[in-house]
């Protein structure tokens, strides 16, 4: 192995965000824009192959999943993209079809968990980064769609709030190759740096 620092998997989790069928699937409310762009890219195929070994190397995985309650939750309209969400809400309701996790990711493992929140950042209004903290997690290796959205917000929230933040770049995807890029050439600034699935697993040390 070459001399890189160790990832401690007793210290880590994969936040997999927004692997729902509203966000992924032709029929999903972001279909339209993501679905084409997200097949093409063949990203599910790659996340669930790293997901399944990190779990090996004793990593959990987070899921998030953007949904909207009767009365809102933490919904704040305050962006043309939040008011559109809030307009279409019964979509998102947390046991609407388009709010599952799509099928290749629905098989839980025995630590994963599934966290629900009404912002971007998957971190946002929500108990998730203290529950994180208390079983000792300090870096967050992070997948999901679309790259330019809650990928980034999310990566910059959870580095502002003190985890050591790597996003798997061939493990997220956006509607936009070059934006994709631009987004990922970001978060090598305002992160730990990206990370591909190989470079993630190599550096997991043995839990």
């Amino acid at each position: 192995m070459t001399d890189v620092p160790l990832i401690l998997p007793a210290r880590t989790a994969v936040l997999a965000l927004h692997w729902q069928v509203n966000v992924i699937k032709p029929e999903g409310f972001f279909g339209g824009m993501l679905a084409e762009p997200v097949r093409a890219s063949g990203v599910v195929d790659r996340a669930v192959r790293f997901h399944d070994d990190a779990r090996a190397a004793g990593v959990p995985i987070v899921f998030t999943r953007f949904t909207v309650p009767e009365g809102e939750g933490a919904l704040v309209r305050n962006t043309a993209f939040m008011s559109a969400v809030a307009d279409a809400q019964e979509s998102f309701r947390p046991d609407a079809p388009g709010t599952a996790l799509i099928p290749e990711m629905a098989a839980l493992g025995d630590r994963d968990e599934v966290s629900d929140n009404q912002r971007l950042s998957g971190l946002a209004a929500t108990d998730l980064p203290d529950r994180l903290r208390a079983h000792s997690v300090d870096t967050l290796l992070i997948t999901g769609v679309a790259t330019n959205l809650t990928v980034e917000q999310t990566a910059r929230s959870a580095t502002d709030l003190g985890f050591t933040v790597h996003v798997v770049a061939d493990c997220v995807a956006a509607a936009d190759p070059a934006v994709h890029e631009v987004s990922l050439g970001n978060m090598d600034l305002t992160t730990a740096g990206r990370l591909s699935a190989a470079q993630a697993l190599e550096r997991l040390a043995p839990a």
